[in-house]
């Protein structure tokens, strides 16, 4: 199958907390605390790693919490390459109740130097013999260029490897211009790169037709619980998600990404992979705090996912 590599810029020591309720104006309780190396590209890592694929994550380190973040790789059971950075990147916090109700806090991450993104694109270039795939993932910090991902794309395109941007705001619209091989926002992120606000399966369908016209080969739109809307040159379709108790959303599009970069990665037809993908996002959100599928639990789902 290939290679797959997942580059984090923007990684986080993600600090999870289980609650028994979520209420405003009245105490809750704190049932469970852990701690995990965050961060989407580390996320697509850990499924397609669950999934019995080599993968290797690209991320930035520094600081306080760059010591924590790899203790916390050192059991993720795949090669990482860490960039070291002068400045300490984010501590995310996030709340999840047993009701599957989520709030989640993010630091806006470090400044990153010139000289630190050039050791960046370096380490992805020495990473991309034998890969198949690149998986571009997440916010980028404030100050670096929002045409980053958008160089990163182009210097996968010299090597052969296709390329999957899971980013938001400038990030995504300049890396649009590079033409991934799939995009892959939610729907609030899609909504941002559109300036519209999308509420019915017209205007999904649409959007996902518009990020093909914009510059990338495919677009898979990620809608929580109701599957997705995803695009290439010859079709726009969608996949409903299977009805569940929802108990932590949080990751869910990740493991949706992942899986549908996987599909693709193992030669599956492009609708077979968005039903995959939407599989493995909903198997996520049925499993508590912020944990990722096996591929067995993906496939229990896979059967109950529907085409339209």
């Amino acid at each position: 199958m290939g290679l797959i590599v997942t580059l984090t810029l923007n990684p986080a020591v993600d600090r999870n907390v289980q609650a028994d309720r979520l209420v405003f104006e009245d105490r809750a309780y704190i049932l469970s605390t852990n701690e995990t190396a965050g961060g989407r590209g580390i996320n697509a890592s850990t499924v397609i790693h669950a999934f019995g694929v080599a993968t290797k994550a690209i991320a930035c380190t520094g600081g306080k919490n760059g010591k924590r973040f790899e203790e916390l790789l050192a059991g993720v059971g795949f090669p990482t390459a860490l960039v070291k950075i002068r400045h300490s990147i984010r501590a995310n916090l996030t709340i999840v109740d047993k009701q599957g109700l989520a709030v989640k806090l993010n630091e806006r991450g470090p400044h990153i130097q010139a000289s630190e993104l050039e050791k960046v694109e370096r380490t992805v270039a020495d990473n991309l013999d034998g890969a198949k795939w690149l998986m571009l993932c997440g916010s980028v910090p404030p100050g670096v260029a929002p045409d980053f991902y958008a160089r990163i794309i182009r210097l996968a395109q010299k090597a052969g490897v296709k390329t999957l941007l899971d980013t938001d705001g400038d990030a995504l619209v300049s890396g649009m211009d590079a033409g991934p091989t799939a995009v892959a926002p939610n729907q609030a992120e899609a909504e941002r790169l559109l300036n519209r606000a999308l509420i019915t399966q017209a205007h999904f369908k649409n959007a996902a037709a518009r990020m093909v016209a914009m510059g990338a080969e495919s677009a898979i739109v990620s809608l929580g619980s109701r599957g997705a809307v995803a695009a290439n040159k010859d079709t726009v379709i969608s996949a409903a998600a299977p009805s569940i108790d929802a108990v932590c959303p949080i990751g869910a599009g990740d493991a949706l990404a992942a899986a549908f970069v996987w599909a693709l990665a193992d030669g599956k037809p492009f609708e077979d992979a968005v039903k995959w993908g939407v599989a493995a996002g909903t198997a996520s959100a049925a499993l508590p705090g912020i944990s990722f599928p096996t591929l067995a639990q993906t496939e229990k789902m896979y059967s109950r996912v529907e085409l339209r």
